[in-house]
């Protein structure tokens, strides 16, 4: 497993896989605790109200005394999210904005959710729409101080779709998870990629880019590469791919002058490596 930070950091934007209900509210209260520690506004968002983590989460003092104040809640899945279709990427990044705005104008630093989101992807329809939104939400966490765990029930989505939501975060327990496609602060690029890129995911890497949808800015797509150990010479040239498509270059930026040795030789139209120090 890699991660641009620890795993068992709880901050920052996080996919959880879990088997067991319990592991999932041990997280819970890890992030809950972090929460209160930090002054943020903490919701645990549930398709079941009297699941195994809520009725935990309401027997701990710090979780009912946040609870009186305002400061914590258990928040049905159905009132952030619809189960009738797909969501709404841009319209859910909408929704916990204005949460969050609602936090800090409450006094609280931020927000962090715990989402058990596993009701979400149960269709083909529903994990592709709902893997652009982690991307896009992930984006609005780079400037925005919000932070999220999203839970997923491995048993019942299969490790693929673990695997195509995992790779969506810069944070994972996923531990055979190979690389990581997330946002950057906005300075610093259009994404990141850490990891390691070679036969055994192309597919899914073609997939994840898909979704992040990365748009062009003066002609380039900036790539952060300074947590990717390895790729190979298909995925440059489908990030050169990708990047003609949108009628621009991909600017990959990496420490490893092999890369950029390796670009040069290919002679692939439609990206550049830079060589950072």
């Amino acid at each position: 497993m890699i991660s641009s930070q620890r795993r068992d950091a709880p901050g920052g934007h996080i996919c959880w896989s879990y088997d067991d209900p319990e592991s999932l509210a041990d997280q819970a209260d890890r992030h809950l605790a972090a929460s209160l520690a930090a002054g943020e506004r903490f919701w645990y968002v549930t398709p079941r109200p009297s699941d195994v983590v809520a009725e935990r989460l309401r027997t701990r003092p710090d979780f009912a005394t946040a609870e009186r104040r305002g400061a914590a809640a258990v928040v049905p899945l159905l009132s952030t999210y619809s189960l009738d279709h797909a969501v709404d990427p841009a319209a859910q990044v909408a929704a916990y904005s204005s949460a969050t705005d609602e936090a800090l104008a409450a006094g609280h630093t931020g927000l962090r959710v715990v989402a058990e989101a596993t009701e979400l992807v149960r269709t083909p329809t529903q994990l592709d729409v709902f893997t652009r939104y982690e991307h896009l939400i992930d984006r609005y966490m780079r400037t925005r101080p919000f932070k999220a765990m999203c839970a997923y029930h491995r048993p019942k989505l299969g490790d693929r779709a673990i695997a195509e939501l995992a790779c969506m975060h810069p944070q994972t327990n996923v531990e055979d998870l190979l690389f990581h496609l997330y946002a950057v602060a906005p300075t610093d690029g259009h994404a990141a990629l850490a990891g390691e890129l070679d036969m055994s995911n192309h597919e899914l890497f073609r997939t994840a880019l898909d979704r992040a949808d990365l748009r062009p800015v003066d002609g380039e797509l900036v790539l952060s590469a300074d947590n990717l150990r390895f790729l190979d010479h298909r995925t440059l040239a489908h990030l050169a791919e990708y990047a003609q498509r949108r009628g621009a270059t991909a600017v990959l930026r990496t420490p490893r002058p092999a890369v950029a040795r390796l670009a040069d030789l290919l002679h692939l139209p439609g990206i550049r490596v830079e060589v950072t120090q």
